[in-house]
């Protein structure tokens, strides 16, 4: 397995990583316990490092999972998880980054991961009523005291990540990106300040896979259910973009989905991408994509053919977006 480093600080982990949230949350029925902690194991055998995990993903039960799979091989690994809602009643209820919030989160994902230190903890989404200051001074103090490692930050804005770093060092960035949700202006900042990029959802929550079509239906459970972009005349419309993976993928001997995250690669050596799965097969695909390398010609025609597609819908609900922050 390839490595890459986030930030200026050395954070160095696997050129991919896995995204744990799927086992716990919004892609239900969810695997038995078991199952999912000997595809988390799988992974670390194949030479994935870095994990990823949230305390919201449940919420609380992922980083408990997360937390029983990786403890016999914590020195093998890199765990990143979330900070930033309150709950009522077992159930989010909106972004909260107030000190004493982050504190209680804190405590309660070193306890449910079984660590003594996070490796990377990420604002999961930014509080409107928090100065991203007095975040980013609470994590420095965090840091301070020897219980988080790396400080980053997911779906910022590009201010809001810039009055951050110069409290405390933002040495990631956790957004969505892929070839069907891009966002370039991210990218020239991360170049600037040295920040990594870790993007999720980079196989479009499995769309890029070429696997979901118009004739697919999502049950009540999965989120895609709520998704404009998977309501069927936008997929009927978005298939051209995997018809372009899928015609690059053919060419190279390899599947869209690894054509999608080679892509995602290439565009900087500091993007590691933190595909989810629940099968042992697709992990294995995907951690194939590190080895894909398109060339110049590959990319600029992707590129070309990329920018003449309309993906219609928008990626969450209007609900979801309002409930996030988004």
């Amino acid at each position: 397995m390839q490595t890459r480093t986030l930030g200026k600080n050395g954070l160095t982990v696997s050129a991919m990583g896995l995204g744990c949230m799927g086992m716990s949350q919004s892609y239900a029925p969810f695997p038995d316990r078991q199952t999912s902690i000997d595809l988390i194991r799988a992974a670390v055998d194949r030479g994935v490092t870095f994990f990823d995990t949230a305390e919201v993903y449940g919420p609380f039960t992922n980083e408990e999972l997360v937390g029983e799979a990786l403890r016999p091989l914590r020195d093998r690994v890199i765990i990143a998880t979330k900070f930033g809602f309150a709950y009522e009643n077992g159930k989010s209820i909106g972004p909260d980054s107030r000190p004493e919030n982050m504190r209680r989160a804190l405590e309660g994902s070193l306890q449910r991961l079984g660590v003594e230190t996070i490796d990377l903890y990420y604002q999961h989404r930014v509080d409107p009523n928090v100065p991203i200051e007095d975040v980013a001074g609470e994590v420095s103090r965090f840091i301070a005291e020897g219980k988080v490692r790396y400080f980053g930050m997911s779906e910022a804005g590009l201010d809001t990540i810039r009055r951050a770093h110069k409290v405390q060092a933002v040495t990631a960035l956790q957004n969505e990106y892929s070839l069907w949700f891009q966002r370039p202006p991210v990218l020239d900042l991360c170049e600037e300040l040295g920040i990594g990029l870790v993007p999720y959802s980079p196989l479009g929550k499995g769309f890029l896979t070429g696997k979901i079509d118009a004739d697919r239906t999502f049950a009540s459970t999965d989120i895609r259910s709520t998704i404009p972009r998977f309501q069927q005349e936008a997929r009927v419309a978005n298939q051209a973009i995997v018809e372009l993976l899928t015609m690059i993928g053919d060419e190279r001997s390899a599947s869209p989905a690894q054509v999608a995250l080679a892509w995602l690669m290439a565009q900087k050596p500091w993007i590691v991408p933190i595909p989810g799965t629940t099968k042992l097969h697709r992990l294995e695909e995907n951690l194939a994509a590190v080895d894909l390398v398109l060339s110049a010609d590959d990319l600029a025609r992707i590129d070309a053919a990329a920018a003449e597609i309309k993906i219609e819908g928008a990626r969450y609900s209007e609900a979801a977006e309002k409930a996030t922050g988004l």
